[in-house]
């Protein structure tokens, strides 16, 4: 990474906790892998102060905003623009400064989408099922429904909050009751694990869903990165499947974001080299 001058850009990501976060290894592996003159720093910003930290990224002229727990509903909210996504999704995790104003985006589901398509799977046409209804699982539902899923099948434990993520996914969307999975696994192409279970959320050991329906043929993608390997994974690879864990989502949601801070073609293989070496 060159060393900051006057002219450096700052970008950063905000949360709490934001310690843990990976996004400044990305980025800044890919500053550093074009030459850019920017950094990239994790900023702690407390519960309820994330419209202060908005004001702050304008006063301040950062060229880019990522954001996490807790704060992605109440920056949708301080933004002066969303994109279609976002103000659907009702959460924002890239804040990008444009001639003055700040646009809220959500680059968790065209990340998904992105890091699928490169593992050489059709979306298009793809049926799918996605496990759980929460923040990730309908920026998820919503990009595969808008890339020409021909299904996306959403299985919650809560029947209201399933209803609440299918809603915008127009006649493709369905909602599946736990105990009727089987069936949607079976003639799934893309199986989705967008819950906490299995890594570590009671037990370590835990299944989100009875993976015997899986097969060669699918793939079958947890958006968890801590473990590498969770429970669902390692059954989907004993059933034949294709098994994917979160890492290249990270990379693909993160490599968007740089492209709109920037205007520059994300270096995604360098990004995923540096995560790789950070989390073996």
């Amino acid at each position: 990474m060159l060393p900051p001058t006057g002219a450096t850009r700052l970008a950063a990501v905000i949360g709490s906790p934001v310690r843990h976060s990976l996004s400044p290894r990305l980025h800044n592996a890919a500053f550093a892998a074009l030459g850019l003159d920017w950094v990239y720093v994790a900023l702690e910003v407390a519960p309820g102060d994330a419209a202060a930290a908005l004001a702050g990224m304008r006063a301040l002229g950062l060229g880019g905003l990522s954001v996490t727990t807790p704060h992605k509903e109440a920056v949708a909210e301080a933004c002066h623009h969303l994109t279609d996504d976002a103000a659907t999704l009702g959460a924002v995790n890239c804040v990008v400064p444009v001639d003055g104003e700040l646009v809220g985006h959500n680059t968790d589901g065209p990340g998904f989408v992105a890091s699928v398509r490169a593992t050489g799977t059709a979306v298009d046409g793809a049926r799918c099922v996605v496990l759980g209804a929460g923040g990730a699982a309908r920026a998820i539902s919503l990009s595969l429904a808008r890339s020409g899923a021909a299904e996306v099948a959403v299985v919650n434990r809560t029947a209201a909050r399933a209803e609440q993520a299918v809603a915008p996914l127009g006649g493709v969307g369905r909602v599946v009751a736990p105990d009727e999975v089987a069936g949607p696994l079976a003639s799934a192409d893309i199986v989705v694990n967008a819950t906490t279970v299995g890594m570590g959320e009671p037990g370590p050991d835990d299944l989100p869903v009875d993976p015997s329906p899986l097969h060669a043929g699918q793939l079958v993608v947890d958006i968890v990165y801590r473990p590498l390997e969770t429970p669902l994974l390692a059954a989907a690879r004993h059933q034949g499947a294709t098994a994917v864990n979160g890492v290249p989502m990270l990379v693909h949601q993160a490599a968007v974001a740089f492209e709109l801070w920037t205007g520059e073609a994300a270096p995604v293989e360098a990004m995923s080299l540096s995560v790789a070496e950070l989390l073996s």
